[in-house]
């Protein structure tokens, strides 16, 4: 047990040291906004908020997840502690009811009363290992419903496929107490990113567009679900800018019916779109509950580059009525030095961005 502290101990490294290299100044935020740097996280995926105010950062690359604390309450997080080890692409992270709960390609996983015990690290329950196995579009993103089930992806183990095991392309959800998994939308390819809207209590999620077919088609999607079980339309058709349906070359003529659920809004070829969050806080200005952002990681086989930025949606009644960059500056003209992937509003009302290439987590606050 001295041994287990001591350990843990060692974790209580400092979040922030000084980064010359990151070029912050090239950051644009609107007139009325400041950005800073205020972690830093290598290979920084999902975040979630703990009661107690501890920002828990998921994981591709490494084999466990990060924990960080704002000591002296400065915005900027001044201890930083590792939580498990061993884990499989540790990408999603969601807190519930004081439980943090961590999912890896093919298992979730329960850490009871985390903050509580911090430093100490609880011993870890297993919520489910029955998961498909694939790595390719396998990290999970995680999020808690109203109806207290975690909801998650299981993207397409393929770029354009139809897939033999019906988890596959599809967003799913899972009792956290008896670990029974339902399917709840269909036709997914690669959502990592998703919430519920905080006025009609619908799910709003984001999903990746299939690549080889040009720089300009499909369009990655901003997608709500209406009732369970609706089919978005993969690997069947795809979408272009307009959210008008375009047919796979492949597999159109093998759908077994056309009903697929169009798209809220296409939201442009390949820009990856990955976390979203609606506004739930009274700081940024112009934002409310009708507000969405969602961070861009950006393309990776198109010609001329797009995405590497957070963009802000306004909505209104299931609809999209302005679309435009909140935060840009990580692609300079063909060259990318950060790549946002997740957004999480803080419990002040700024805006949380982790960044996985740049190992980073910004901050967006009202300007003072």
């Amino acid at each position: 047990m001295l041994m287990r502290k001591l350990l843990l101990l060692a974790c209580l490294l400092p979040a922030l040291t000084a980064r010359a290299e990151l070029p912050l100044h090239l950051l644009k935020v609107p007139s009325g906004h400041d950005i800073a740097l205020v972690a830093e996280v290598p290979g920084a995926r999902q975040l979630a908020l703990g009661d107690l105010g501890t920002l828990f950062v998921g994981s591709r690359n490494g084999d466990g997840i990060t924990a960080l604390r704002d000591r002296d309450g400065d915005g900027r997080y001044e201890e930083s502690m590792r939580i498990g080890s061993g884990l499989n692409m540790p990408n999603g992270v969601a807190v519930h009811q004081g439980d943090l709960y961590v999912a890896e390609v093919n298992r979730i996983w329960r850490y009871p009363a985390i903050e509580q015990r911090l430093p100490e690290i609880p011993a870890r329950q297993l919520i489910t290992d029955q998961l498909p196995r694939n790595k390719h579009h396998g990290a999970k993103y995680l999020s808690v419903g109203p109806d207290g089930w975690l909801y998650f992806n299981i993207g397409a183990p393929c770029n354009v496929c139809l897939p033999d095991n019906p988890l596959f392309a599809t967003i799913s959800r899972i009792n956290p107490r008896s670990g029974r998994i339902e399917t709840v939308a269909q036709g997914v390819r690669n959502s990592v990113g998703m919430d519920w809207h905080p006025l009609s209590g619908q799910l709003w999620f984001t999903d990746n567009g299939r690549d080889l077919l040009g720089d300009n088609l499909p369009d990655d999607e901003l997608n709500r679900l209406t009732e369970p079980g609706q089919h978005f339309g993969f690997p069947f058709f795809h979408s272009n800018h307009k959210a008008k349906p375009v047919p796979d070359p492949v597999y159109a003529a093998t759908a077994d019916n056309t009903d697929f659920v169009s798209p809220v809004l296409g939201l442009g070829a390949h820009v990856a779109a990955l976390g979203m969050t609606f506004y739930r806080g009274g700081q940024l200005p112009k934002a409310s509950g009708n507000t969405l952002f969602i961070a861009e990681h950006g393309s990776w086989n198109r010609s001329e580059k797009s995405g590497y930025r957070v963009m802000k949606l306004q909505t209104e009644e299931g609809r999209v009525i302005s679309h435009k960059p909140f935060v840009t500056g990580w692609l300079q003209g063909q060259s990318a030095w950060g790549r946002p992937v997740d957004v999480l509003v803080d419990g002040d009302g700024s805006l949380l961005i982790s960044d996985d290439q740049a190992g980073a987590i910004y901050r967006v606050s009202a300007e003072r």
